[in-house]
């Protein structure tokens, strides 16, 4: 059995062989030809939870068990929000072959699945990123977009000015993008191409609103604490294309899409699913796009795979 450590899953290459994966797996999900049940979440204390999610990629021969804990007040610990293991497993000997840092997976395939919804959403063009969010996941989507997209410029906004000021440090020192710290995430939004919000806020109150996107732009929603958690205003969901990793998951699972099927704003047949993106050949046309994800255990089963090769 290998293990596979956090550092084993940096670099740009590795996020390019997860994004891959991903398309080819959300195709296979698409079609009917992967097993991915819901996730089993487990609520203890002020909206901490034990998570477990299993899934299997049959045309991969794999399956995997991946088991976290979320803990909201552990950034005050100094401590990670996320700990967790991914346990990955032969189908045809039933052997398990890997264990890899579930933190660190979760933070790849979180990256790597917006950067899927960037290159088929975002104009290709597209050279400026504005994060919202300066934590673990928010560099993850640094790196991810910027495999995908010609990403020059990064505008950063988080609560605490010191994270954003390191976070931006980061960023140079690793990509040599131009980057600015801004106060407002009205400020660090307004006219960015490709838009992603990463935070751990769990209310119903939005940290971005829709009249703060502009036209055209490509918004990855993939923070919040819980279900009812909003980051962006629902009413963006209104005008513009909505993509989601499975209807029925972000239904379930995403707060900006509860609230826009409650407000009347979208349907459920409106959310476009991965898969079915990712097969219709999809040509990015100058729409407003929006992807809501809320993760699903079959995105750590094909990452898993991408990363042990």
């Amino acid at each position: 059995m290998r293990f596979v450590s956090a550092a084993e899953m940096a670099g740009t290459e590795v996020v390019v062989r997860v994004v891959d994966a991903l398309a080819e797996v959300f195709a296979d999900l698409a079609a009917g030809e992967v097993k991915s049940p819901s996730r089993t979440i487990v609520e203890h204390g002020p909206a901490r939870q034990l998570l477990a999610g299993t899934a299997i990629w049959e045309r991969r021969g794999v399956g995997s068990v991946k088991i976290t804990t979320l803990t909201p007040d552990n950034p005050g610990r100094g401590l990670p929000l996320i700990h967790g293991v991914v346990v990955v497993t032969d189908l045809a000997t039933g052997q398990v072959t890997a264990l890899l840092d579930g933190a660190e997976l979760t933070a790849v395939r979180t990256g790597a699945v917006a950067a899927l919804a960037t290159r088929l959403c975002a104009a290709p063009d597209a050279s400026e990123l504005a994060i919202v969010g300066a934590g673990v996941q928010g560099r993850a989507l640094v790196r991810a977009v910027s495999a995908v997209r010609p990403i020059r410029a990064v505008r950063v906004f988080s609560r605490t000015r010191a994270r954003s000021e390191e976070f931006a440090e980061w960023v140079r020192a690793e990509f040599g993008h131009e980057v600015s710290v801004h106060d407002t995430a009205r400020s660090a939004v307004a006219d960015a191409a490709v838009i992603c919000t990463a935070t751990s806020t769990s209310g119903p109150d939005p940290v971005v609103a829709a009249d703060w996107v502009a036209r055209g732009a490509h918004v990855n929603i993939i923070g919040g604490t819980d279900e009812e958690a909003i980051e962006v205003e629902p009413a963006l969901l209104g005008s513009a294309l909505v993509v989601v990793e499975e209807r029925d998951a972000a239904v379930e699972d995403a707060g900006e899409v509860r609230a826009a099927i409650d407000a009347g704003l979208v349907a459920p047949c409106d959310l476009i699913e991965l898969g079915a993106l990712v097969t219709s050949g999809y040509v990015p046309d100058g729409r407003t796009t929006v992807f809501r994800g809320v993760g699903m255990a079959i995105e750590d089963t094909a990452a898993a795979a991408a990363v042990v090769g």
